[in-house]
């Protein structure tokens, strides 16, 4: 069987379904489902160069005045944080929403996003990012009923 372009940009040993990029309506590109993938289940592991707490700070400050780099940063656990715009899966593509379809899981030192509930054919995979009250706001594009209006936390 031949793959498309799109899909061998997934990193197999990471991804439990079929999956692509595409354009979406919430933030530039996003992933999407090409199966249906069943409530609960492994959808696809967060990768990316392990950084210290110190690292990845210094990292997000020229992120911020570079303005280019997009903000791939995601903590693991007090330790560790994962940079997935270097080495990634592809689930740094999938973008927030405030109701979101996947939920980020800790297993064994590796971060997983499972399905919140059902996800269908061709819908896109999102996740609510809930950046921190303390951090500058950031506005939401989700447009779900629910919407907070920032991707931060309210406090």
């Amino acid at each position: 069987m031949i793959k498309s372009p799109d899909l061998q940009r997934f990193d197999s040993r990471s991804c439990m379904y079929a999956l692509r990029y595409g354009r979406s309506h919430i933030h530039g590109v996003g992933v999407f489902a090409l199966e249906c993938i069943p409530r609960g289940k492994k959808v696809i592991e967060y990768t990316g160069e392990r950084l210290t707490t110190a690292q990845a700070t210094r990292r997000y400050r020229r992120i911020l005045s570079d303005g280019n780099r997009p903000n791939c940063l995601l903590r693991l656990n007090h330790r560790w944080i994962l940079d997935g715009a270097r080495h990634g899966s592809g689930a740094e593509r999938i973008n927030h929403s405030c109701d979101p379809n996947l939920r980020p899981k800790n297993t064994n030192g590796h971060m997983w996003f499972l399905s919140k509930r059902r996800i269908h054919i061709g819908e896109e995979l999102t996740l609510d990012y809930r950046y921190g009250a303390d951090l500058p706001s950031v506005r939401c594009r989700c447009g779900t009923c629910n919407c907070r209006g920032t991707i931060n936390l309210k406090r």
